[in-house]
């Protein structure tokens, strides 16, 4: 006969994409600033001008076909590659968008 097994100690709830808010409210700008990536310390004041906050979007799965050079760009510069293609993707369809002129409605 076998044993009955102990309930599980894991958290069953998703913790993915969940931030530990009151963790975050103890960490200290000099925590912040050591454990910032190099790529971010010391950034001017006027970084953070243009600012904006972005609600996530459904993305939806492709298959796109890339130069050698550009793919390695991105990759190296490690996991979530994809997502740093998909922004900047976003910020030449923003600027292209504010640079041109809206297409009026031809009336018959």
């Amino acid at each position: 006969m076998s044993k009955p097994s102990k309930p599980s100690t894991r958290k069953t709830t998703p913790t993915r994409g969940r931030a530990d808010l009151s963790r975050l409210r103890r960490v200290t700008d000099a925590e912040i600033a050591r454990t910032s990536p190099p790529a971010l310390r010391n950034l001017p004041e006027s970084v953070w001008q243009d600012v904006r906050v972005v609600s996530p979007v459904t993305k939806q799965a492709i298959s796109i076909r890339l130069d050698q050079d550009v793919l390695d760009f991105f990759r190296a510069s490690g996991p979530r590659y994809q997502s740093q293609i998909n922004a900047v993707l976003r910020q030449y369809v923003e600027h292209v968008a504010a640079a041109t002129p809206p297409r009026r409605k031809r009336v018959v």
